[in-house]
């Protein structure tokens, strides 16, 4: 029977995105107080200059109404548009400046914890770029406004953050909902769009198998009537935030999993909301997948359990069942089996290289190349969160193509070096040998990224 996990490499890697130069020592003196440490103080806020997601909600709007008007004119001349240097559309431009944020917070923080909480949350949560320009010029403020304030906060707080914010309201088309017996409903003969609600239930809060049933969905579907944003086009000034449209609301109380909630306007929803966040099968459904992310595949079941009676004794504190998985033996004792998702694996290159990049392409361009494209999950699931996802040979090729082309550009640096750096003496004689025998420094680079102990957390 192979024995724990070192210490170090638990708290580095499966808590956390990999070792920078000097972190060994520094965390091998109390690993798991180290991981402990980071649950103090709010998540670090990074991009105060970038926009909040109404001002780029009607920034894009705005330049699409320029771009509509230039169609409407009369073609120029070849020679006058050769002349021009086009910008990206505001909608990329807004996408790759919050991408290199998000890749400087992950080269650089000191709380990693946070940032993996962070990314854990924003996959559960998720909303796609790939909807169209109006998501992708918001998705990376979703994560800055409705996830990282509240990953170390209350659950029912995030909920209610995330199923208000213009991005999901977009991404699965509850601006587009009416109750059919509602003034504007009766009025444009539109009806329910039961995504939001069905997602609600489904990925966000109960589970697929968590005891509601098609009429629950309709039910949260009605609640949910009313809830958008206000429109750049007729709101220059609040354009672009939530807001509560009364004429789309379906009237009356709605019975949702054998509760009734009167007709209260945004509060309805609100209040089902509440509910939903502190119900058993929330409990059991967030500690699973929680379990699943940072231990195993197959979680073990004790540890499930301790984190459900976590979640359920708090009332949804994230706080408190951060604490609890990261003081479970379980956590300690099981394996480093999993794989680090391309992000993870992309993080964990930055700060072994202490490499921060200020142009986001390359690395946007690497996480598509291994499968898992910025905020673009292929649907509301987010991406999979077990080791046999990510290993698809054209993934882990292209890993091997990234690994070997920041081994060539950090050439200089001594590969061992960097191996005793990030890895101490948990690094395994097999490893240690095969990057020492290399026939350069970046091919010995390429190996060390590649080995066991640097894919797996």
């Amino acid at each position: 029977m192979p024995g724990n996990p070192n210490p170090t490499l638990v708290a580095l890697h499966r808590f956390g995105l990999g070792a920078r130069p000097g972190d060994w020592p520094r965390v091998s003196a109390d690993p798991r107080g180290f991981v402990l440490g980071q649950l103090n103080g709010p998540p670090h806020a990074f991009g105060q200059d970038l926009p909040a997601s109404d001002e780029a909600t009607r920034r894009r709007r705005a330049a699409e109404i320029i771009r509509e008007e230039e169609r409407k004119r009369p073609t120029p001349a070849p020679e006058a548009t050769m002349s021009r240097d086009p910008q990206p559309p505001v909608e990329v431009q807004l996408f790759r400046a919050e991408a290199v944020a998000v890749f400087q917070q992950l080269a650089n923080t000191d709380r990693p914890l946070v940032e993996r909480l962070a990314l854990f949350w924003a996959n559960h949560f998720t909303v796609s770029a790939a909807k169209g320009p109006a998501v992708r010029a918001i998705a990376g403020a979703f994560t800055r406004e409705a996830i990282r304030p509240h990953v170390l906060g209350r659950f029912a707080d995030m909920l209610l953050a995330v199923e208000q914010h213009p991005a999901m309201l977009i991404y699965l088309d509850n601006n587009q909902s009416f109750g059919p017996n509602s003034r504007a409903g009766l009025n444009s003969e539109r009806g329910l769009n039961e995504n939001l609600a069905r997602e609600t239930l489904e990925l966000h809060t109960l589970g697929v198998d968590g005891g509601y049933t098609q009429e629950d969905v309709v039910a949260l579907a009605r609640i949910y009537t009313g809830w958008t944003f206000n429109a750049p086009d007729v709101d220059a000034l609040f354009g672009g935030r939530f807001t509560f449209a009364p004429v789309r609301h379906e009237p009356g109380p709605q019975s949702l999993l054998g509760r009734t909630y009167p007709m209260d306007g945004v509060a309805q929803g609100r209040a089902a909301l509440a509910d939903l966040a502190r119900h058993p099968a929330t409990a059991r459904f967030i500690a699973r997948k929680l379990a699943r992310h940072f231990v195993a595949d197959e979680p073990p079941p004790t540890l499930v359990a301790r984190l459900e009676a976590a979640f359920t004794a708090s009332d949804g504190d994230l706080l408190v069942v951060t604490r609890a998985l990261i003081e479970a033996p379980e956590a300690w004792t099981t394996p480093l089996a999993k794989l680090r998702s391309p992000i993870e694996f992309m993080a964990g290159l930055m700060r072994a290289t202490g490499r921060t990049p200020e142009a986001p392409m390359a690395l946007l361009n690497g996480l598509r190349l291994m499968g898992q494209p910025l905020w673009e999950a292929p649907g509301p699931n987010g991406w999979p969160d077990t080791t046999a996802a990510w290993l698809a040979p054209e993934a882990m090729a292209a890993r091997l193509d990234i690994a070997a082309q920041l081994g060539r550009r950090a050439g200089g640096v001594d590969p061992l070096d960097v191996t005793d750096q990030i890895f101490g003496p948990a690094v395994s004689r097999d490893t240690r040998e095969t990057v020492a025998r290399a026939e350069s420094r970046a091919q010995g680079l390429a190996i060390l990224f590649m080995s066991p102990e640097f894919q797996r957390r």
